[in-house]
């Protein structure tokens, strides 16, 4: 048996049509003379001629070869919404289905989904060629279609054929079908969260209540009692689309319903995690993921600083950047100036630290060593000295692993502090008496003296968490009786500081728990932060 095979010749000239010319209004011409109207095709005609009779039966004969001639198949569709230079098809039984020409048009697939003001490359090439229609008030044909009208030449037609008799499906970047997902997936979610500006634009005012908290007024004024162990999740807040990196309370007593919470997401956020949990305001300032933010003393301004090397003190009530600095290398840590609250310090990936001064928006102090990272930095009592953390180590002892400066001369003031072979991701200092403790990479942490020499406790270590190279945080209470700790594995250990024992484990998150803090003033409450994007809160 013979098969039919039609073949693809887009490469050639464009055909000539044996039977009749085209019409530019949309209607055939065969060599009748007949005009036939757009809205009819092959299969409707044969229908009509069978019912007029003027088509033989199946076993009858013609009488005139000019009357029973089938009419020729169109190689042009009229239909608006369809795609040219169809394959030659032979007639069926049933009518075609025709949309009418007042029915809207399909929107294109090259600009259904893309933002405005983009062209794509092959609209863009296509671009010079103007459509030609009959009538004015028709709907704008769809891309297959605009291409299929216009003739503009040998070249233009073979191209435009060749686009849509294979049905090339554009191409959609991945950077646009990510924020397609996104768009689509914030849209379905029940609790919205507002989404903040572009970066490099100001954002808006941060909307806090007048009022302090309903439940913090009662502990204002009096004096902070004993810390209780929570039991149970208050809130989960869910906002951020990367790891969140660190967490911190607003330290006005006030404002202290306030939770801020950095992430890779080029984001940082502001909660309200006392009362509602809600999100008040989402901040990308940065191009790149925020490692570091922190509250101002005051409570009303946020220091941020992240990978693409850019610091900005932003104000909260204004929305406005009151200061805004570039940095040669990229912020995993910074830390205000206990007394001067106009002069922070800052460390990346270099081998020097700086100082700044947000009223100059200068530099005023460098702090060079030979290291590679800088993890934390630590201020001591009155700011005259701090602590920092490298990356620095040998194979048997730690070397500059821990190194303590004087601020006002920017000199070393020992380097010999901690003589294991682990670097230390964090540090935290305690609130009432001289000692700081570290996080070591040797899933324990190390107690140490807050004066110089700064000597290591070896009868106290607490253990038994996990830290495989994440930087995980600790912080004690605020009346020092209790250690907080995060863990890789996603628990959240709290150990007693007098006898370095386990008090409690909580289970909280699925990945790394890197984040953790307790509440400045309400006695049972604190929060922590996971590699997977989320934040609790537990009471």
């Amino acid at each position: 048996m013979a098969s039919l095979v039609a073949y693809d010749d887009s490469d050639s000239e464009p055909e000539t049509e044996p039977g009749g010319s085209f019409n530019p209004a949309g209607q055939m011409k065969d060599a009748s003379d007949a005009i036939r109207p757009p809205g009819r095709d092959f299969a409707s005609e044969v229908l009509d001629a069978k019912d007029r009779g003027a088509l033989p039966t199946k076993h009858g004969s013609c009488e005139d070869a000019a009357s029973c001639r089938l009419p020729l198949a169109r190689l042009w569709s009229s239909d608006s919404g369809s795609c040219p230079n169809q394959r030659l098809q032979w007639p069926r039984t049933e009518p075609e289905v025709t949309f009418p020409t007042s029915q809207p048009a399909r929107p294109s697939l090259w600009t259904s989904h893309a933002p405005a003001g983009h062209v794509p490359l092959a609209a863009a090439r296509l671009k010079q060629v103007k459509l030609s229609w009959g009538t004015s008030g028709s709907p704008e044909p769809s891309f297959c279609a605009r291409t299929g009208s216009e003739t503009p030449g040998k070249n233009g037609s073979s191209l435009q054929r060749q686009w849509c008799e294979d049905c090339v499906v554009p191409y959609t970047p991945k950077r646009l079908r990510q924020l397609q997902a996104l768009s689509t997936e914030t849209g379905k979610s029940k609790d919205m969260e507002p989404q903040g500006p572009c970066a490099g634009r100001a954002p808006a005012p941060l909307c806090v209540a007048p009022q302090v908290s309903e439940f913090i007024q009662p502990y204002l004024d009096c004096q902070y009692k004993e810390t209780k162990i929570p039991r149970k999740v208050l809130f989960h807040l869910r906002g951020h689309r990367g790891p969140v990196n660190n967490i911190q309370w607003c330290p006005v007593s006030s404002k202290s319903h306030m939770l801020l919470s950095t992430s890779m997401d080029k984001t940082f956020k502001v909660w309200n995690a006392v009362d509602s949990g809600s999100c008040l305001q989402t901040y990308s300032l940065h191009s790149e993921a925020v490692r570091a933010a922190r509250w101002s003393p005051c409570g009303q301004r946020i220091l941020s600083g992240g990978f693409d090397s850019a610091l900005h003190l932003t104000d909260l009530e204004t929305g406005t950047q009151l200061f805004s600095g570039q940095s040669d290398f990229r912020i995993t840590t910074l830390k205000f100036h206990p007394r001067d609250h106009n002069v922070f310090v800052c460390g990346g990936f270099s081998s020097e630290m700086k100082a700044w001064d947000v009223r100059t928006s200068k530099v005023v102090r460098s702090y060079k060593a030979t290291i590679q990272q800088t993890l934390d930095i630590l201020f001591l009592r009155e700011g005259s000295e701090f602590l920092s953390s490298t990356d620095a180590s040998s194979r048997d002892s730690a070397d500059r692993t821990i190194i303590a400066w004087d601020f006002r001369s920017s000199a070393k003031i020992s380097n010999q502090i901690f003589h294991e072979r682990y670097t230390c991701p964090s540090l935290t200092l305690h609130p009432r008496e001289p000692v700081f403790l570290a996080q070591t990479n040797g899933n324990y942490l190390a107690l140490f003296s807050a004066v110089w020499p700064y000597r290591m406790s070896r009868r106290r270590r607490y253990e038994g968490h996990k830290v495989e190279g994440y930087s995980v945080g600790c912080e004690c209470s605020p009346d020092g009786d209790l250690l907080l700790t995060g863990s890789a594995d996603g628990r959240v250990l709290v150990y007693s500081f007098r006898t370095a024992s386990r008090a409690r484990t909580l289970h909280g998150h699925t990945q790394a728990c890197v984040g953790t803090t307790f509440h400045p003033v309400l006695p049972s409450v604190l929060a922590t932060c996971s590699w997977e994007g989320d934040v609790k809160i537990w009471h």
